[in-house]
């Protein structure tokens, strides 16, 4: 197929001809039978350009075959590919074939290593929804240099975890430097509001990651604020006071004077502020050599009952952790909790939402907001669409994206490209000076 020439665009007047990378594909569908899979082959089988080349990929030919017929009719001569996890062989052809594979099969500690292997060598682009900061590791280790000789952008997190932490504060660097404001210092995250829940994936993310806690070596690593931000081989040795507490319970007035009560720790900030703070060293620090970066989550604005409310969750928060890695308990939520390939409803996942601001502060003593808010539920619908777009960002857009290869981040991957899709999916991305 390298030899069609198609010249469809999409809404940002792309310019880039689906399948003029020389692949059978724009971009492969792995793991479409799963639920937040069928969602994003549904998003593209809706969204993607006219002309873009699609296949859906998994281990199961005839669930592949089920999935492709409840997609829009548009999908119905999309190709279909087996490839299982656990054959290396099969990962190779398939992302041989393919300019973009976009994966949604996790955990990824358990099902991705060879994938993200495959895809540097063959100089494949890649996405994921990973929230496992050792998977992220083992890629920057094994993979890193790889991609780097052979041309391929592995960028992991590109769903709830981490895009919206990433893009505002990439979102926010950019206005600061147009502005000429200085540096970022202290910058912070607040989940304003949200409507949503966790998938099975997640859950079953959790579940490994509370098994990689138990050993001594990979817990030192999760702890590392700066676990992610060397290259192959660099861990930075560096103190967990040298960073914000991914635990912490903050007045919000110091994040910002506009803002009132206690703010709650984030559940996912273990792992979103060590991609954040991976873009910062992909971007050779650009945000700021006194750059700091925390999550939160707004529990309301009354301080004494949102001081309670925080303290709850930061308890709750451990002892959740706790109870994964604990036999007894692990095995009674796991009775309870949602499994792999588990969701809710379409009209569950579409009454969904969230809103994000993100604050900082500069060297100049100028204060700035960047803030992210979509429809859809955050761990499905808006994943989904975040994921998708950073896949045809990727495939379709590759006249805008920065020179870099290697494992990189969706801010040092995509930035503006991948924020201009975005908002033309209907998310609003946007920062400003506030007075």
């Amino acid at each position: 197929m390298s030899g069609e020439s198609n010249t469809e665009t999409n809404s940002n007047d792309n310019q880039s001809a689906a399948g003029s990378h020389g692949r059978e594909f724009d971009v492969v569908v792995y793991g479409a039978t799963g639920f937040v899979g069928e969602i994003t082959a549904r998003y593209l089988a809706d969204h993607a350009p006219i002309g873009t080349k699609v296949a859906l990929a998994g281990r199961n030919e005839s669930k592949l075959t089920q999935v492709r017929e409840r997609l829009p009719l548009r999908a119905r001569d999309w190709p279909l590919i087996v490839a299982d996890s656990n054959s290396p062989a099969a990962l190779d052809a398939m992302v041989a074939r393919t300019q973009v594979v976009c994966t949604t099969v996790g955990p990824y500690l358990k099902y991705g290593e060879a994938l993200v292997v495959a895809a540097a060598t063959a100089g494949t682009d890649y996405v994921d929804l990973t929230g496992e900061v050792p998977f992220v590791r083992y890629s920057i280790d094994k993979a890193h240099d790889t991609a780097v000789a052979s041309g391929s952008r592995i960028v992991h997190s590109c769903g709830f975890d981490s895009v919206p932490s990433d893009i505002t504060t990439y979102a926010l660097y950019k206005k600061v430097a147009e502005d000429g404001a200085g540096e970022m210092t202290d910058t912070t995250l607040v989940v304003k509001s949200m409507r949503g829940g966790l998938s099975g994936g997640t859950i079953d993310s959790m579940r490994v990651i509370a098994d990689e806690a138990k050993n001594s070596q990979a817990r030192r690593l999760m702890l590392n604020p700066q676990a992610l931000s060397g290259g192959p081989g660099e861990v930075p040795r560096v103190s967990l006071s040298d960073e914000p507490s991914d635990l912490s319970i903050i007045n919000a007035k110091k994040v910002d004077p506009s803002l009132s009560g206690t703010l709650a720790p984030f559940f996912m900030a273990a792992h979103n502020t060590r991609i954040v703070r991976r873009s910062n060293a992909l971007l050779d620090n650009a945000y700021g050599s006194n750059f700091h970066y925390a999550e939160t989550m707004n529990v309301g604005g009354v301080p004494a009952l949102s001081t309670l409310a925080a303290g709850a969750v930061a308890v709750g928060t451990g002892a959740f952790m706790g109870a994964m890695s604990f036999g007894p308990t692990r095995r009674l939520l796991d009775r309870v909790l949602p499994k792999p390939g588990d969701g809710p409803s379409e009209k569950s996942r579409n009454s969904g939402y969230f809103v994000v601001e993100t604050f900082t502060r500069t060297t100049t003593g100028r204060r700035y907001r960047s803030q992210m808010r979509a429809q859809g539920d955050p761990g499905y619908k808006a994943t989904a669409v975040m994921l998708a777009e950073s896949a045809l960002a990727l495939a379709l857009d590759r006249d805008r994206l920065p020179a870099r290869t290697g494992v990189l981040t969706t801010a040092a991957a995509m930035g503006d490209a991948l924020i201009d899709r975005l908002r033309d999916a209907g998310f609003t991305i946007d920062a400003t000076e506030l007075g």
